[in-house]
């Protein structure tokens, strides 16, 4: 393909209109070994349009993460196109526009996790070569490539690894970098009055803040503590630095001042927590100087980062004791408190313009955590700490504001409403100790206060009243009682649950959504014991009209983006369906065409990851528990929108889809594949299906699930063998290898002997193969939990006889190489309840039923005997099956185009032996009938076999007396 015509197939990847045909043709490029290459020509060069530069390095950057190296490392380019895009990737990043830089420095970062630096140790060299006394944008170009490097350090452990890789930076890069700091801020004196030269070198910095930083963040370079006083000499010119020149003309955009400040802050937090020692003689001037920013800076959102990293840093001088001594007198607590803490706490009209214009993003920073930049979460962090470190003073303090606002809102409650708001939330950041929690909100309070007379007294009312209440003052209610959820108890709860569910009915967008919020956090909490503090009684009477209304808000838009904007209805969806369980079923049609409608909605442009994975959680629930009781109303409803998303490729949902297909199946096991399923299995066995990693572990549930339900029919209809050069394909990789067992485990459980005879010798030969070269302890395990497997299953026309028989048949007495150096001493490793049962089973019948064993292996009958009875001096504990859906937080989780696993129908570990409840017992059992049925071969072999052993002799024969 010529450049222009991928230059313009690059800008269509961008155009949703055109994406998928656009996506089809770069597929299909990238077999040409020159393809990534071309890809950054296209992103350097300024003959192509601003938009296909930009596509070619984000379809760079993508095809990198997935095509640089395999699991083992090994580089799956050719080396030599790996080699020359390491060569061109620096000099063109230090050409081309920042946007694109951004781009294809996380391709450097992904390259540099595989390769650097003992695949790469010419790059430092490389990056400093390319340092310049003065050109501002060289400099900005090699030190964002630094950072794309070095900032992967960030989350690391310590390790001599990670410490030999920053040893060799700093032996190269550290003088280069602290003599270009110095450079950069003499020719920032010499351009004060050149705007242009001015925000070059502000850039310059900032980016010098962000390396300080990354080669500071595992431990203090020693470049650094030498000149520690020029370097805080520096970091405090800049930090009270002030040029009209660099100011923003944004009231809401920060410019480079604020940015070298913010990060300057970002440097100060890292080394008064971290280095204290070194940094401690220098401390004093920065403390005073924040003091001074924060109580002359306006409350323009361009501020906003600036000042919550300004706030972090007092927050970590306060955990000083021998700095946070100045606070500890009423006078200077109440003037932190007045001039810092509160004007940053207070709702600005700009925060009202994002609860009115843009609520769900209001909802996100205020809840989720996602606020550590703003100020009202860095301002409550800081007096958080000073209420750790002085407990009553500020407690004192901070209650006599919380009434002085209370008793202003009083005056003229329609136009003092802010005042009330800041005394809720104040009350909150003084009354909460610790972070609020995921599952329980907050968990430990301030013993000084009382929580729920607050609310009773204070907050409750505006839940209560039908008057014109302020929306936040309402949302300000349901957020207490969701972050101080755990303090009310299950009565008080039933009193305050239907205030809560009452709030949904609000027109507000904020408040509705705050109190599904609340609905579902409430609907998630337990007590002590794990019961359930708002019961499926409690809430299947109201459940179904509030699912009707839930599902009415989220279909209140049909435009697919704005439908998924808002993730916090679905999941109190999914969260009322988990709890109501089999009362879903009397309300199914209505739930089910609701679902039918919002997934063809949404199929048409993923645009939320988080709302559609609720969505299909919720689903999930759905086909939990009303499937099993009306599995083809489920079935005819749910295929032709599972169908549509599977015939167009919507890749966001393929992996939920077979999940949820799988779940279909097995809500129903008795049954035969109906022709749709049948129809379905051809296209499940396609390579390019299985191709994707995200794919494979739904595919692997929904074929085994198909499997369970088909085995003869697929056998019939020659389908075993595509089925087992899928297993070869996974067995292959480490990534895979798990796939690969549980398809063959139920592949060994559902297909008769005779139509696995024929392929497992070549089975055995993989599996030999990967057990001599590269096997690794995960893959031991399965192999040993796939034997035991097999030798259980004598009735069905397999056992240990059969096992030996295709194992002597790759190598002549390999069988007992196996079994004496993996397969015994590796059983009592299993440590899953069903795995260890599995494993009696299989060796009590090679006891009772191998003839292998009678005849030939007598001392491995022994063995097996000691093994058997080693295993039965812990036998499993059969764990009840557990139908509680686990929560997760999908803040924890990782999205896109790839394999999460849903909660609401995770797949429990299947038991193929459910009748066998006692293991004790029934090895007693099997062992007397064996006895009986070979007239009494098993205790003659017994007396023989383990006359060396008369403790095991022992005690086999009291299972045998039982």
């Amino acid at each position: 393909m010529e450049m222009q015509s991928l230059a313009s197939v690059l800008e269509a990847s961008l155009d949703p209109a055109q994406n998928k045909k656009a996506e089809t043709v770069l597929l299909e490029q990238q077999s040409h070994s020159d393809f990534p290459l071309r890809l950054l020509q296209i992103a350097a060069s300024g003959q192509w349009t601003a938009t296909a530069r930009l596509a070619s390095a984000l379809y760079f950057k993508n095809y990198i993460r997935r095509n640089w190296t395999d699991e083992n490392g090994n580089y799956k380019l050719p080396e030599d196109t790996a080699d020359a895009i390491k060569r061109e990737l620096i000099g063109l990043m230090v050409r081309v526009p920042a946007n694109i830089q951004y781009q294809l420095g996380d391709a450097v970062g992904v390259i540099a996790d595989s390769d650097f630096w003992r695949r790469w140790d010419t790059l430092v060299d490389d990056l400093v070569s390319r340092l310049t006394p003065d050109d501002a944008r060289t400099n900005n170009g090699v030190l964002q490539v630094a950072h794309s490097i070095f900032k992967r350090w960030r989350p690391l452990y310590r390790s001599d690894e990670l410490f030999t890789e920053i040893n060799h930076v700093l032996s190269k890069f550290g003088e280069p970098f602290v003599q270009l700091l110095r450079s950069t801020d003499i020719l920032i004196d010499q351009s004060n009055s050149d705007k242009a030269a001015l925000s070059q070198y502000f850039s310059t910095l900032n980016l010098m803040m962000k390396l300080l930083y990354d080669l500071s963040v595992q431990d203090l370079p020693p470049i650094f503590e030498d000149n520690m006083q020029s370097v805080t000499s520096l970091l405090h010119k800049y930090l009270i630095y002030d040029n009209p020149l660099l100011h923003s003309d944004s009231d809401s955009e920060a410019g480079p001042q604020e940015f070298v400040k913010s990060g300057i802050f970002e440097v100060l937090v890292l080394y008064a927590e971290k280095y204290e020692d070194a940094f401690g003689p220098f401390v004093e001037q920065f403390i005073g100087s924040s003091w001074n920013l924060l109580t002359t800076i306006g409350l323009d959102t361009k501020n906003d980062i600036l000042v919550s990293r300004a706030l972090q840093f007092l927050t970590s001088i306060t955990r000083m004791s021998q700095h946070a001594h100045a606070f500890n007198n009423d006078d200077t607590m109440s003037q932190v408190i007045e001039r810092v803490v509160l004007p940053n706490m207070s709702l600005r009209d700009s925060d009202m313009e994002i609860f009115e214009d843009e609520p769900i993003e209001f909802i996100r920073r205020d809840l989720e955590g996602s606020d550590s930049d703003t100020r009202r979460r860095a301002a409550t962090d800081f007096l958080q700490q000073l209420l750790a470190q002085f407990h009553r003073l500020v407690t004192d303090i901070v209650l006599r504001y919380i009434n002085h606002y209370l008793s202003d809102y009083t005056k003229n409650p329609s136009a003092r409403w802010k005042s009330k708001d800041t005394a809720v939330y104040l009350y909150s950041s003084i009354a909460a100790k610790g972070a609020v929690t995921a599952s329980q909100g907050v968990k430990s309070i301030n013993e000084l206060v009382n929580v729920l007379e607050f609310f009773q007294t204070h907050v409750a009312r505006d839940l209560m009243s039908d008057a014109n209440v302020e929306p936040i003052l309402r949302v300000d209610a349901i957020k207490f009682l969701y972050v101080f959820r755990s303090q009310i108890t299950r009565e008080q709860w039933r009193d305050a649950f239907p205030m809560v569910v009452t709030q949904l009915g609000s027109s507000d967008y904020v408040v509705y959504t705050y109190a599904a919020i609340a609905v579902e956090r409430v609907l998630a909490l337990t007590d002590d014991s794990k019961q359930a503090v708002i019961s499926q009684a409690d809430v299947e009477p109201l459940s179904a009209r509030l699912l009707q209304h839930v599902f009415q808000l989220i279909k209140s838009n049909a435009e697919p983006a704005k439908l998924q904007e808002n993730e916090f209805l679905m999941r109190c969806v999914m969260r009322v369906l988990v709890v109501i369980r089999d009362g879903v079923v009397a309300i199914t049609d209505n739930v089910l065409a609701h679902f039918i409608k919002i997934t063809q909605i949404i199929s048409q442009n993923p645009a939320n990851p988080r709302f559609y994975y609720y969505h299909f959680e919720a689903l999930g629930a759905f086909i939990r528990f009303a499937a099993p009781s009306q599995p083809e109303k489920l079935e005819n409803g749910l295929y032709p929108i599972f169908g549509h998303i599977l015939q167009n490729d919507v890749q966001e949902f393929v992996p939920y889809v077979f999940q949820l297909f799988a779940a279909l199946l097995e809500a129903n096991p008795s049954g035969t594949l109906t022709a749709y399923y049948v129809s379905l299995v051809q296209p499940i066995l396609s390579p390019e299906l299985w191709a994707s990693k995200g794919n494979v572990p739904a595919l692997v549930r929904l074929l085994s699930s198909l499997i369970a339900r088909g085995a003869s029919q697929m056998a019939e209809s020659g389908q075993l063998q595509s089925i087992l050069a899928i297993f070869q394909s996974l067995i292959g990789t480490r990534a895979n290898e798990i796939h690969g067992f549980e398809l063959l485990e139920s592949i060994v459980a559902h297909f008769t002997s005779s139509a696995i005879d024929p392929y497992f010798v070549t089975i055995l030969q993989l599996l030999f193969t990967r057990l001599q070269n590269s096997k690794t302890d995960a893959f031991t395990s399965r192999f040993v939990r796939l034997y035991h497997s097999v030798s259980a299953r004598v009735d069905s026309g397999l056992g240990a006889d059969w096992f030996i028989r295709h194992a002597n048949r790759v190598q002549d007495g390999i069988y007992v190489q196996l079994y004496l150096s993996i397969i015994l001493p590796d059983t009592q490793k299993l440590v899953r309840p069903l795995e260890r049962k599995i494993a009696v089973i299989s060796l009590c019948k090679t006891v009772t039923d191998s003839n292998a064993f009678a005849e030939r292996y007598r001392k491995g009958w022994a063995f097996t005997c000691e093994a058997l009875l080693k295993l039965l001096e812990t036998p499993p504990i059969l764990v009840t099956t557990d139908d509680t859906v686990v929560d997760h937080d999908v803040d924890d989780m990782s999205f896109g185009v790839g394999f999460t696993q849903l909660q609401t129908i995770k797949r429990p570990a299947r038991d193929y032996w459910p009748d066998v409840t006692d293991v004790k017992i029934w090895v007693g059992r099997q062992l007397q009938e064996a006895n009986a049925r070979q007239g009494g071969k098993i205790k003659e072999f017994a007396n023989q076999r383990l006359s060396e052993s008369p403790q095991a002799l022992e005690v086999l024969s009291m299972y045998m007396s039982r």
